[in-house]
């Protein structure tokens, strides 16, 4: 009995040290001394990780005993690597301060292009980061606000352009995948991105990947991926409130100002997070309403936000996604004429309501060093009609499925393979009632031959059946390198092919819309392919100091493009070839301790129809944003300037039709915004406060053909957290 005893006490002993579970906190601070909220801090080889709150305190749950590495980031900061830290008998406590650096450094981490954590600086493509303090310093009211700052990135109206990838196509079809934690946000029938569903407030950084990513994402990354990675789930209870109003300026001409009246906007946000034990969750709601500078152009809008995980254990965990957006606007689609700008040619007093909901779930489980795997699925459902004439109404559902598995084949090679697939129901009077599906399995293998070099390649194939239409297969294969020539020079260069699959819309919409423009379908409505070239460096001649530049070349075939035919009537239609060239270069710049930085960034594109020898529409030669920001203790200043040279080519069938009045009129941008913020924690009020002045010179141009841009505006934000 006496050593059965012993032998329990110690199976009983052994099982205790083995389910407890340990963790790893602290606080990280500047060289001032003063907490950094949204520093991410990262076990290494695991994956696991947390963001330090709006006191700088962090910490990392559900960990056995072991010794760990952390790596502590921020955008701004040069990167602290803490090496060998022991978990013997109790949680452990890990304090750091992170020292000023350029504005984006090598060290950042991103987890989109290749579909597991790198370095900016390991990457064979180019990629860029856009941290969240910019959603609070620029009161964006929607990502796309923020993505015309992107070096590289054109907005044109809603629709979102990574190196003149796309035009504009009137919502239908996207050849940019846009995620939210990995998670695609693409509708069931037009393919479109609806950007106000993102929850700005709640976003830790948005991670852009330039050209083609077929080879991983698929049909609808032709052009790149934008991930949107939001704010993990806090440790300790954190209530988050943010408020805004703005007004809109008096028309630059008199005779545009049809109100007579002030016109506002306006902002809330409520956020609450919180952890008990191995749940976390965070719950968010906000409500936008803008009165518009253009008659008739209103909206209102809700979204709400759920994320919650749950710990099964250290290495596994499930976490669950739910988003929505609920909106009434007003049913603007060009303007009267240039005399009357800001009055629509449509009848004024029509509206679109749209309900759109987003369910997501994923299981990560990391089964050792050496692998892991997840497993995630979601569904998007939207509604939307519009009280117009046409009465045109579309119910939409998508679902997605996808596996993914990370192995570490050895301490040089890293292999990433998965599956993914999709199918879509729609009923609409303008699509009809198709239905489609896609199914795609992937690999990837990076190979670093030596401390210097590393080697991408991978391959996928896809498989795609839009109703009637015959089924298609396409293969997207990709070669990658990088190469670190000197400490501060790294080299890259990446060749890869793409395929897109037109969405429903673009093949079967057959509808009456306003403003006289009539679409009809095209069943003969073939897939478009690319082939892809990039070759870039990156130099830091000093900590303060950036310089990146690419050139890259992109051949299209099948090229698809929204066009008029003689009769006055829309249809999208394959253009056989079509050819986009360019360069970018992008500087940073940090001084006297990074307290004034400075960006520059310029891209060149050469894009043209092959066949028609003409420039492709929406697509600027020339396009520059500057930036500049100064940092003086809890007070800062900020200018920001966006330049575009005048676009070659637009919807002009419109114009010369006579269904859009006066619509060749163009003219080269130049944007111009100032911001001004405090933050009041050191007076011992957990507050901040930000004045942006939007388009600060009034300017009238146009993205978008019979569109006048947001006029100047100005706003003051609040944000408080408890």
């Amino acid at each position: 009995m006496k050593y059965i005893l012993i032998l329990f006490l110690l199976l009983f002993n052994s099982f205790y040290i083995f389910a407890q579970t340990y963790s790893i906190s602290g606080v990280v601070k500047d060289e001032d001394g003063k907490p950094l909220i949204g520093a991410n801090v990262v076990i290494t080889g695991t994956g696991r990780g947390a963001a330090t709150d709006g006191n700088g305190e962090y910490e990392i749950n559900n960990l056995n005993l072991g010794s760990y590495t952390l790596e502590f980031t921020m955008i701004g900061y040069n990167s602290v690597t803490i090496a060998g830290k022991k978990i013997i008998n109790s949680s452990v406590t890990v304090d750091v301060r992170m020292t000023t650096g350029i504005i984006q450094t090598n060290q950042e981490v991103v987890v989109t292009a290749e579909k597991y954590e790198q370095k900016i600086s390991d990457l064979p493509v180019s990629a860029t980061i856009i941290p969240s303090r910019e959603f609070s310093e620029k009161y964006f009211k929607s990502l796309s606000d923020a993505l015309r700052f992107a070096p590289g990135v054109q907005m044109v109206g809603d629709q979102v352009s990574i190196r003149g990838s796309s035009g504009y196509s009137r919502g239908a079809g996207t050849r940019v995948l846009v995620e939210i934690d990995g998670f695609p946000i693409y509708s069931g029938d037009t393919g479109e991105i609806t950007w106000e569903i993102i929850p700005v407030t709640e976003i830790d950084r948005v991670e852009i990947i330039k050209g083609p990513a077929s080879s991983l994402y698929g049909s609808t990354a032709l052009g790149g991926v934008i991930n949107v990675i939001t704010k993990k789930i806090s440790n300790n209870s954190r209530t988050y409130i943010k408020t805004g109003i703005g007004i809109y300026s008096k028309p630059y001409y008199s005779e545009w100002d049809w109100s007579h009246e002030t016109r506002t906007y306006n902002t809330l946000t409520l956020s609450h997070t919180n952890r008990f034990g191995k749940f976390g969750f965070t719950a968010a709601l906000t409500r936008l309403n803008d009165m518009s500078y253009e008659k008739g152009a209103y909206s209102t809008r809700y979204v709400g936000y759920l994320k919650t995980v749950y710990n099964f254990s250290p290495a596994s965990s499930l976490s669950f996604f739910a988003n929505s957006l609920n909106e009434t606007q007003g049913d603007w689609v060009f303007w009267k004429d240039l005399q009357n700008a800001l009055i629509p040619i449509n009848d004024y007093g029509q509206n679109v309501t749209s309900e759109r909901y987003m369910l997501g779930m994923k299981y990560n489980n990391i089964v050792s060093e050496n692998f892991s795997f997840d497993l995630k699925g979601s569904f998007y459902k939207i509604f939307w009609y519009d009280n117009t004439r046409a009465r045109n109404a579309s119910y939409a559902d998508i679902y997605r499925l996808e596996g993914q598995s990370n192995l570490l084949l050895t301490d040089k090679i890293v292999l990433v393979t998965g599956f993914d697939g999709f199918g879509a129901l729609v009923n609409s009077n303008v699509f009809g009632k198709p239905s489609g599906g896609g199914l795609g399995v992937y690999f990837q293998a990076d190979f670093k031959v030596d401390s210097s070099l590393t080697l991408t390649a991978g391959a996928r194939l896809d498989f795609a059946k839009l109703d009637t239409l015959k089924p298609v297969a396409a293969a997207a294969p990709k070669l990658g390198l990088n190469y670190k020539l000197t400490k501060n020079l790294i080299l890259r260069s990446s060749f890869g092919t793409g395929f897109r699959a037109p969405s429903l819309a673009e093949v079967f919409t057959s509808a009456a819309f306003t403003a006289g423009i009539n679409f009809k379908q095209n069943p003969k409505l073939k897939p478009e392919k690319n082939i892809s070239f990039e070759v870039g460096a990156n130099y830091q001649p000093f900590s303060q100091l950036s310089f990146d530049a690419a050139l890259f070349r992109t051949e299209y075939y099948d090229f698809i493009q929204w066009a008029v035919d003689v009769d006055g009537e829309a249809f999208f239609a394959n253009v056989q070839r079509a050819r986009i060239e360019g360069a970018e270069l992008n500087i940073n710049s940090g001084m006297f301790s990074n307290h004034l930085s400075f960006k520059l960034n310029y891209t060149y594109l050469w894009a043209r129809d092959i066949q028609q020898h003409i420039a492709l529409k929406y697509r600027p030669r020339h396009q520059l944003t500057a930036n500049i920001s100064l940092n003086l203790a809890d007070f800062e200043l900020g200018a920001d300037f966006r330049y575009w040279s005048k676009v070659e080519q637009m919807d002009f069938e419109l114009a010369d039709l006579g269904i859009i009045p006066d619509g060749r009129v163009r003219v080269p941008v130049y944007v111009l915004d100032f911001r001004a913020g405090y933050n009041f924690s050191d007076l011992g009020f957990p507050a901040r406060i930000f004045f942006n002045v939007n388009n600060a010179l009034n300017y009238n141009y146009v993205e978008l053909i019979g569109n006048i841009a947001p006029i100047r505006n100005f706003s003051l934000s609040t944000e408080f957290l408890f």
